[in-house]
């Protein structure tokens, strides 16, 4: 084929997936440009020893957005979701509290530590689904670009308005939930450790910060507007892992007429300089092969966009500066291992399965705990007592493993992005991963015995596999600072970048990260409205 196309898009992830999708659907000549062996970014599916397959990076399902499912028809092309039983079980020194499984079940497993705590969980959850609510009908929709003028404030005053609606109590819990830290907002609701530790695992995910860390309550509500088979909240396995949604995904995009390059690293955008401000058109492979459309939408996140492909020459000074100012680093060191047998925990000892095993397994006993892991990152540059989340999902999937064997996911947190006295990952990625396996067996002493094989993925290794600046899974710090208009910089919220025909479509915009697909579909809505609105204008111009 030529090497001129409607769009371009850098990246094969789930968002430039669904973003190739919706243009090529529009009617428009796509090229999707991954520089990986396999379609799929960070959610992909591989075999990492010999009969042992699993998601190599991204590894659970919720976030992905209903309408991007069913427009993409992802349930006919074989993607299916199974349900947790329960949704995270934490064993602790002495007991373990299993969280989910119904409203009434987890009251009754609060009530073991607090009845207090029990009985202010409805009120509670109640507080938190009304302010996800929000967040989910502002998923699908383009943020203003504020400094826009009237257009874009009367597009702000639309999204908020649901805000303004709220009752006082609920506008106090968002205020709270955007400016707290999760410590702080827990105590307000709960008084028992170990109930607040079931909730503030959830603000440290993929958040190199602490649970003291103020703003850190809403990661905390991020990881809670998701939902699986049409159940609010809910979590579940992708069955045959997470490539199996972007191989569906990829599947949509082919059928549409979409050419995926796999191996096709670009190494720069191209900007046309003739037209004023300049203007892409083209992107420059590491080949040295260029390829040419008048639309290049970038799924690679604002650092490596704006750092390493784009000349800086073509920004200007205070948009360098913000940009040179993005926060990325997410403190994850992920792991997958190849296990005979299932782990056995002194607080709930059995290697038969249990529900516990198709959970999440949380090992974060505490908030001191975690706000420990996170000082101690800070200082040493990993956590010597790290917080790890287990995810065995050949407990629900018999095809990752062979019989009798199983595969774990191991998303760990608190571990800097660079570490200090110029130390290298590449030094101490074994003696870390060490680290972890011993900090698991501690809680299931057959844990490290059973270990067959393992997957490593150190923060640098995130960077040089997936494109992962500071091995950051969600593309960038999920701070007030970074959200919402104001991801990745305030006046390019809308996914338009500051050069005319390039776009922003993977998580570094909103909503941010995690599997949601939502990205993509905007992006793709902003690039066929800017194109609509070039093909009035030309139309009128030809009258």
């Amino acid at each position: 084929m030529s090497g001129r196309y409607d769009a371009i898009i850098i990246g094969g992830g789930h968002n430039g997936l669904t973003c190739a999708f919706y243009l090529a659907r529009a009617g428009m000549r796509v090229r999707v440009l991954e520089r990986r062996h396999i379609v799929g970014g960070a959610a992909v599916t591989e075999e990492f020893h010999p009969g042992f397959r699993n998601s190599t990076a991204s590894y659970t399902v919720s976030l992905l957005r209903p309408k991007v499912i069913a427009d993409m028809r992802l349930h006919e092309r074989g993607f299916r979701v199974i349900e947790r039983t329960i949704s995270n079980f934490f064993p602790f020194a002495d007991t373990y509290l299993k969280l989910g499984g119904g409203a009434t079940r987890t009251q009754a497993e609060f009530a073991r530590f607090s009845q207090a705590d029990a009985d202010a969980y409805p009120q509670y959850d109640a507080a938190l689904e009304k302010v996800a609510q929000v967040l989910r009908d502002l998923a699908l929709q383009i943020p203003p670009n504020l400094g826009g003028g009237l257009t874009a404030l009367k597009a702000a005053a639309q999204q908020g308005w649901p805000l303004a609606r709220m009752d006082l109590a609920a506008q106090r819990d968002v205020l709270d939930i955007f400016t707290k830290s999760a410590r702080d907002f827990l105590n307000g609701w709960f008084e028992d450790d170990h109930v607040k530790s079931a909730f503030a695992f959830d603000a440290v995910v993929g958040n190199f910060a602490g649970v003291s860390s103020p703003g850190s309550a809403y990661v905390l509500l991020h990881h809670v507007f998701g939902e699986v088979n049409g159940k609010l909240g809910a979590w579940g396995h992708s069955v045959g892992g997470m490539g199996a949604i972007t191989q569906a995904m990829a599947a949509a995009c082919v059928e549409y007429g979409v050419e995926i390059s796999l191996e096709s690293p670009v190494a720069t955008v191209l900007v046309n300089h003739s037209s004023a401000g300049g203007k892409a058109q083209g992107v420059k492979l590491v080949s040295g092969e260029e390829l040419y459309a008048p639309i290049i939408a970038a799924n690679v996140g604002p650092a490596m966009l704006y750092r390493q492909m784009v000349d800086a020459s073509d920004l200007d000074a205070d948009f360098r500066r913000r940009i040179k100012g993005y926060k990325t680093g997410s403190g994850t060191f992920r792991m997958n291992v190849a296990l005979s047998e299932l782990p056995s925990f002194s607080v709930l000892p059995g290697k038969d399965q249990a529900e516990h095993h198709t959970a999440g397994i949380i090992i974060a006993p505490g908030l001191d705990y975690m706000d420990r892991a996170y000082d101690d990152a800070r200082a040493h540059g990993w956590s010597r007592q790290p917080i790890v989340e287990i995810k065995l999902p050949s407990t629900v999937d018999d095809s990752l493993a062979p019989p009798g064997a199983h595969v774990a996911s191991l998303f760990c947190q608190q571990f800097a992005p660079e570490l200090p006295d110029g130390q290298s990952w590449d030094d101490v990625r074994e003696h870390v991963a060490d680290l972890i396996i011993d900090t698991v067996d501690a809680h299931a002493p057959n844990f490290k015995a059973s270990v067959i094989a393992r997957q490593i993925h150190s923060p640098l290794d995130l960077e040089r596999k997936f494109g992962l600046i500071g091995g950051d899974i969600f593309h960038g710090h999920m701070g007030l600072d970074q959200l919402w208009a104001a991801r990745p910089v305030l006046g390019h919220g809308d996914y338009r970048s500051p050069i005319r025909g390039l776009y922003m479509c993977g998580s570094g915009t909103h909503p941010g990260g995690g599997v949601t697909g939502a990205p993509g579909h905007n992006a793709a809505q902003a690039i066929l409205s800017d194109r609509s609105l070039l093909w009035k204008a030309l139309h009128r111009k030809r009258r």
